[in-house]
């Protein structure tokens, strides 16, 4: 397994960085290679410049600018996205990123003389994990039609492979969480992982029966 798990939070103390913590965790103990792309870390740049645009659909020149990142997206099976949910999408850095490393060639294939719309190209992605803090309540969320959550697991995740894992878990109403909802959130996060990349082989089989549904 090859994960590719990319983490978008401002604070390196943050509720987000606990859960990018335990997905890295739980990752290596299943003996899943792992690169970490920390985005506020590396002072990414998420503007997709004129010029970038301008050769938007030039490939391969097209991923100069990001080269090492969309050598990150081909070299995965698995892809990870820890972050938080502001206005009800991705934070704008997070945004950045899919817009100049998702690109043409690397994400989807552009429309030709014999497709008329866009091709998947991350077939070799069988694992897509999303996981996100959301100051809104869940019915709020759905209200508004929960943008940031479409984006990556409907957006991202139609360019996969077809049958691929899904991973999901919100800690809704985060402004007001308590330490008791948070720990509650980090064993939801914990069963979601062990749904997408399974138990580390010799685990005992009945751990964490007695936790409440999701």
């Amino acid at each position: 397994m090859r994960a590719l798990v990319v983490y978008c939070h401002p604070r390196p103390d943050s509720f987000n960085a606990a859960v990018r913590d335990l997905v890295m965790s739980k990752l290596q103990a299943a003996g899943a290679e792992v690169r970490l792309s920390d985005l506020y870390a590396r002072n990414f740049q998420p503007i997709l410049t004129g010029e970038e645009w301008h050769g938007y659909l030039d490939c391969p020149k097209n991923t100069a600018c990001v080269a090492q990142d969309v050598a990150d997206v081909r070299w995965c099976d698995t892809l990870i996205f820890v972050y938080p949910t502001w206005w009800y999408g991705l934070p704008a850095m997070l945004k950045g990123w899919l817009d100049r490393v998702l690109l043409p060639d690397v994400a989807f294939l552009m429309p030709d003389e014999t497709h008329s719309d866009i091709r998947p190209a991350l077939r070799h992605i069988s694992r897509l994990g999303v996981f996100t803090t959301c100051g809104a309540s869940w019915a709020m969320t759905q209200l508004v039609g929960a943008p940031g959550k479409r984006t990556l697991t409907r957006g991202v995740g139609l360019l996969c492979k077809t049958g691929k894992r899904t991973a999901f878990a919100a800690h809704y109403r985060m402004d007001s969480s308590t330490p008791e909802s948070r720990s509650r959130h980090l064993d939801r996060v914990g069963r979601q992982m062990v749904r997408l990349i399974g138990r580390p082989a010799g685990q005992d089989q009945t751990a964490n029966q007695s936790l409440p549904a999701e």
